[in-house]
C-alpha cells in the first residue's frame, strides 16, 4: 500500500520567497528517490505564505528509506526558522476504496 501524506507549515513574513526555494531544491532531490511517487508542492490560494506539500511512497520501506535521506536533515534545520510552526504538521493520508 502507497504510504501518502500532506504536510502543512506557514512561511514567515518575508521568508516565502526563501522557502519556495528550499522546497524547490528539496523536491528535485526527493523526486528522483527510487520509491517516491509524487512531491508535490502547492500554496494556498487564500494564504500565499501557507505551504501544503502532497508527499506519495510506494510502501512503508519507501517512505522510511525517504526519512533516512542524508540532504532531509540539513532541509528542516533550514526551513524550521522560517517558519511559524515548530515543525511540519504532518497529516497522513488513507485512500478511500
Amino acid at each position: 500500500m502507497n504510504k501518502t501524506l500532506l504536510a502543512e507549515f506557514t512561511a514567515r513574513d518575508g521568508a516565502k520567497d526563501e522557502v519556495a526555494r528550499l522546497l524547490l531544491d528539496y523536491a528535485k532531490k526527493v523526486r528522483e528517490e527510487e520509491g517516491n511517487l509524487a512531491f508535490d508542492i502547492y500554496t494556498k490560494a487564500s494564504s500565499p505564505r501557507a505551504y501544503w506539500i502532497f508527499e506519495m511512497y510506494r510502501d512503508e520501506d519507501a517512505f522510511q528509506e525517504h526519512l533516512k535521506a542524508p540532504y532531509g536533515g540539513p532541509f528542516n534545520t533550514a526551513l524550521a526558522p522560517l517558519i511559524e510552526e515548530d515543525a511540519s504538521v504532518l497529516t497522513f493520508l488513507d485512500p478511500v476504496t
